[in-house]
């Protein structure tokens, strides 16, 4: 039983040791979005958040797909896992979601960053988080965000509002 659990250990550690760090991650999509004349789009995202899941699913919404595949490098940040769950962090996401202004702004927490690293957007309106928009309100300043940052096709409004939109039911 001892040599099952040393050997778990290790294999956890090396799991550990082999994950990438935020500001590798970040690097990374930079290295991407300068070789595909692109922006980046960082989402600071938890397993346990249902408006990031939502956030995710939209933007991978066959309607809307092609749009932020063409403009922008996305990438996923890790961050405020419950204890159970601390392994799926980000090593060093929270610093990184701090150093964009995330710190207490709930999830997800998203920024749009050129190929250098530098903040064209965020996702705070009068320095609240919208986070994952639903409302007509978030929608027209996530679309708002999105045309100043657009590289390559341009924004569908209609799209991008049909897919945000919370529908009452």
């Amino acid at each position: 039983m001892k040599s099952k659990l040393l050997i778990f250990s290790f294999f956890l550690a090396v799991g550990f040791a082999n994950a990438q760090t935020a500001t590798e991650i970040l690097a990374k999509a930079q290295n991407q979005a300068k070789i595909e004349n692109k922006n980046v789009f960082v989402i600071f995202h938890a397993s346990w958040c249902g408006w990031c899941k939502k956030m995710e699913k939209n933007m991978d919404d066959p309607k809307v797909k092609a749009y932020f595949d063409s403009n922008y490098v996305k990438t996923f940040i890790t961050v405020q896992e419950r204890a159970e769950k601390k392994n799926l962090e980000t090593p060093g996401g929270d610093l990184i979601n701090e150093k964009f202004g995330g710190k207490n702004q709930g999830l997800p927490f998203w920024v749009i960053l050129d190929a250098n690293g530098n903040v064209l957007e965020d996702s705070k309106v009068n320095g609240e988080n919208i986070g994952g928009p639903a409302s007509e309100d978030e929608v027209a300043s996530l679309i708002s965000k999105l045309e100043k940052t657009t590289k390559n096709e341009k924004v569908n409004s209609e799209n991008i509002k049909e897919v945000f939109i919370l529908k009452k039911k």
